[in-house]
């Protein structure tokens, strides 16, 4: 129950039009805000009756509206978030909350302050497989964690503003974080500047855990195909999430037996057996949550103060990048 809530989305393009059709169909969609003619003469006739705006600040003054969604470029989230926050709306923006820590903290803390949401739009966290996969994890089905890797590689969604490890690796350094249930210890990171001396196009990070998981994650999007990977190795069994794959396939759980018998390594494979999880759109349960913390007060996995903590690994893993040295966190 949304109990009527009225979103605005800021930024309706790559991105924005997933979430407008979403919100549309969930029955929250009351004005979008785009500075491009065009666009918002394009979606004001695709959904009648929704406001448009041309000045962000225009939408926030609609007191009819209780909370935003921004889906604009990275480098403007801070500030729009915090334009947001002083108009007393209640905020979604997508990855990355912003650019600087100290910035994230002081929004997390003034969200706080004014008792309103302030989600950052992690999708995988509600993506079914992920929810299967930490379920295992949780359960003790994998036994204690040994490592955890994740792939996400494809060829093109080239960017100016942003690295690839800023455009693609908040999703995976959030499952890792919710999977391990602590921040890193340490993390080295190496990558390549191919196309723009100023932005990595590939970048391999290493974290490490002070319970002894290890974790890596390699992005890139100079890749002669899509990888969207991750996979979880525990003491008793191993489990992939291969988010290129569909139906039985996405969600597999390897019960290998490996182990000493004196000097004898034994290895002994199982067949993949498919891990059950649900059908819904990812990005449907995410603008679902949005809603219901909105309209109950219910807390959502990728809360203000997620965001940090990805945003604070991010930043590590940034300057051991561009150090070539380990970073302690």
């Amino acid at each position: 129950m949304n109990k009527n809530i009225r979103i605005g989305l800021a930024g309706t393009g790559y991105w924005g039009k997933n979430l407008l059709r979403n919100l549309r169909e969930l029955g929250a969609l009351a004005a979008l805000c785009d500075s491009d003619d065009t666009a918002r003469d394009h979606f004001a006739e695709l959904y009648p009756g929704v406001a448009t705006f041309a000045e962000f600040d225009m939408m926030l003054k609609d007191e009819s509206i209780d909370a935003v969604m921004i889906a604009t470029p990275a480098a403007t989230h801070g500030e729009l978030v915090a334009r947001a926050l002083d108009a007393r709306k209640h905020v979604f923006v997508e990855k990355p909350l912003c650019l600087d820590i100290d910035e994230a903290e002081n929004l997390r803390q003034r969200a706080e302050e004014l008792g309103v949401t302030l989600m950052v739009g992690h999708l995988l966290h509600y993506h079914p497989a992920f929810v299967a996969i930490k379920d295992l994890v949780q359960s003790g089905g994998l036994g204690p964690l040994r490592y955890i890797y994740s792939n996400r590689l494809s060829t093109g969604k080239i960017r100016r503003e942003e690295s690839a490890l800023w455009s693609f690796a908040p999703h995976d350094i959030s499952m890792i974080l919710s999977l391990v249930d602590e921040m890193p210890t340490a993390i080295n990171a190496n990558g390549g500047h191919y196309l723009n001396a100023a932005i990595a196009d590939t970048t391999l990070s290493h974290m490490t855990f002070k319970n002894g998981v290890q974790a890596h994650i390699f992005v890139s999007w100079l890749h002669p195909y899509k990888d969207h990977r991750l996979v979880v190795v525990g003491e008793k069994a191993m489990a992939v999430f291969d988010d290129t794959k569909s139906g039985a396939d996405k969600v597999l759980l390897f019960n290998h037996d490996l182990r000493w018998e004196g000097e004898e390594a034994v290895v002994n494979k199982a067949d993949a057996k498919p891990v059950p999880y649900g059908d819904e759109e990812p990005l449907k349960l995410e603008c679902q949550a949005f809603i219901d913390a909105v309209a109950n007060g219910t807390t959502v996995p990728s809360n203000a103060v997620e965001g940090v903590r990805v945003l604070r690994v991010l930043d590590a893993c940034q300057r051991a990048l561009q150090s070539g040295e380990r970073v302690e966190t």
